[in-house]
C-alpha cells in the first residue's frame, strides 16, 4: 500500500522487545491477546498503557475473553518483522491495533475509525486556513513531519511541494528522542516558532488538548489531483489468520460505541468510516 505506515506520527522507537506479564494470565487459564505496540508513542501507545490504542486493546481483549500481553518494538522499518513475524515465539505477537486499512504487511480488519491530516494554528492570529491552496501558505512558516529515509513523507508534504511551497516549510522529525518529544510540532505552534502545522489528526487532537494556547484544528481537504489525506484505520493480523480477523471484526462491531468513546476522549478527529476493499 503506497501510504504504508506513514499516517502514524510521534513516539520513541526503541529497538527492544519484551512481553508484559504473560504468566499471570496463563495461571488464570486465560488466553493471551498478544499485541504488537510501540513503547513510547503517545497518543497511540506506550509502555505505561496510557495511549488510546492500549485502551482499545483492553476492550478487544475483554470482548474475546482474553488478557492483553504486549510485545514492544519501535514502530519504524522492521516493526512487523520483529514482532508479528518474529522467529522466537516468545517475541511474537498477533495483533497490531492501528494500521491503515490495506497495509500490505498484514491482513487488515474492517476499519474501526477514520481520521485525516489537519492544520493546527493559533485561534488569535487571524488565520482562516481551509485548504492547501490558501495563498497565505506561501508567506508563513509551516511545520511538517518529515519521515526521512525509512518511509515516504506524508501526503500533505508532497502536495505542498507540488504547489511550490518549499522554502518556508520547517521539518520536524517523526521519531522520538529526548530533544524531540511527540508534542514538539504542536509546542512549536503554541510558542510561535511556526505559524501553522500539518499533523496527522489523532496526534494533533491529543496534543492540542494539552496546550494552554487556544489552537484551531481544521481538517485538510484533498483536491481532485491530490493524494488522499484521510485514511481508514484498522487492526492487523498475520496474513492467513482469518479466524482471528473475523473474531476481531465481530468485536469491533459489538464494541463500536465503547471504542468510539475512547477515541473521542483522546480528541481523535473522527470522520465517517469508509469501507474499502481489503
Amino acid at each position: 500500500m503506497g501510504h504504508s505506515m506513514r499516517v502514524r506520527v510521534g513516539g520513541v522507537f526503541l529497538l527492544a522487545a519484551a512481553l508484559l506479564c504473560p504468566n499471570s494470565a496463563l495461571a488464570q487459564g486465560k488466553k493471551l491477546f498478544r499485541v504488537c505496540a510501540d513503547p513510547e508513542n503517545l497518543p497511540f501507545s506506550n509502555r505505561q498503557q496510557a495511549g488510546f490504542e492500549n485502551k482499545v486493546a483492553e476492550v478487544m481483549a475483554k470482548a474475546l475473553g482474553e488478557t492483553v500481553s504486549y510485545v514492544w518494538w519501535g514502530q519504524r522499518r522492521g516493526f512487523i518483522k520483529n514482532t508479528m513475524n518474529a522467529t522466537l515465539d516468545s517475541a511474537r505477537c498477533d495483533v497490531v491495533i492501528g494500521v491503515p486499512q490495506g497495509y500490505d504487511l498484514v491482513r487488515t480488519t474492517k476499519p474501526y475509525y477514520r481520521s485525516t491530516y489537519v492544520f493546527v494554528y493559533p485561534k488569535n492570529k487571524g488565520l482562516q486556513i481551509k485548504s492547501l491552496d490558501d495563498p497565505v501558505l506561501k508567506k508563513i512558516k509551516i511545520g511538517v513531519h518529515l519521515l526521512g529515509n525509512d518511509y515516504e513523507n506524508p501526503p500533505p508534504v508532497h502536495e505542498l511541494s507540488k504547489r511550490g511551497i518549499v522554502g518556508n516549510v520547517v521539518g520536524f522529525q517523526t521519531f522520538y528522542s529526548a530533544q524531540n518529544p511527540p508534542s514538539r510540532i504542536i509546542d512549536a505552534v503554541a510558542a510561535g516558532q511556526v505559524d501553522v502545522a500539518i499533523v496527522w489528526g489523532p496526534a494533533a487532537g491529543y496534543f492540542v488538548a494539552h496546550q494552554r494556547v487556544p489552537l484551531a484544528i481544521v481538517p485538510i481537504p484533498s483536491g481532485k489531483t491530490d493524494l488522499p489525506f484521510a485514511f481508514n484505520v484498522s487492526m492487523g493480523v498475520r496474513p492467513g489468520d482469518d479466524a482471528l480477523r473475523l473474531r476481531l471484526e465481530k468485536a469491533i462491531d459489538e464494541k463500536h460505541a465503547e471504542i468510539t468513546k475512547i477515541l473521542e476522549d483522546y480528541r481523535v478527529p473522527l470522520m465517517d468510516r469508509k469501507v474499502e476493499a481489503k
